[in-house]
């Protein structure tokens, strides 16, 4: 797929050569956990699978003798300066497993945008959604997911960020793609040092 060429190769003209190089060792996901991803998620967008079959995940992640720890995909926190790792296959679907429950944020009147509109106020239930990528301190400040069961404001499909302290839900792109693009056209500045 062309944009996520178009994302591999953009990602590596920027990684330091240490990280390039731990990133080399990675492998592109078994077909058979490919599968388990499209049967539990048939609207897994087809740009999620193409990088995978590139990279089955960043998060310390063993292949073979060599475990990875490369933060490949970023979003909006800090200025779009905060970098993410990509979870594999496998670590996507148990993560995915569990309800995000977003109803203690309707609790409070003045935080009424805690939560996009965008997002369901069921929150993100297990099997609705995938949980693709956590920031760079392990998830604990921020994870990055494909909502599949929108509110009617929301596109099925859409792109959440989560972000801890204070508690927020936000959409902050419509599809994979766009979120691809929008790192692109940011040319990867959460893998870049401020100057």
């Amino acid at each position: 797929m062309e944009l996520v060429n178009k994302f591999l190769t953009g990602l590596k003209s920027v990684l330091l050569p240490d990280e390039l190089k731990e990133l080399e060792v990675a492998t592109g996901a078994k077909i058979e956990d490919i599968n388990e991803l499209k049967l539990k998620y048939p609207k897994c967008p087809e740009s999620l699978i193409c990088l995978l079959q590139n990279i089955d995940g960043t998060y310390w992640r063993q292949y073979g003798e060599n475990k990875i720890t490369v933060c490949i995909l970023g979003s909006d926190v800090e200025e779009g300066r905060y970098p993410y790792y990509l979870m594999s296959v496998q670590q996507m679907l148990e993560s995915s497993r569990y309800d995000e429950d977003v109803s203690y944020l309707f609790e409070y009147e003045d935080d009424d945008e805690a939560v996009d509109p965008k997002i369901n106020s069921e929150g993100l239930l297990g099997g609705t959604y995938i949980h693709f990528s956590d920031c760079m301190n392990n998830g604990g400040s921020s994870r990055l997911y494909i909502d599949f069961n929108p509110s009617d404001e929301g596109v099925c499909g859409q792109i959440v960020r989560y972000l801890h302290d204070p508690d927020e839900y936000k959409v902050i792109a419509d599809s994979f793609d766009d979120y691809l693009q929008d790192l692109i056209d940011n040319e990867f500045i959460y893998l870049k040092d401020e100057e």
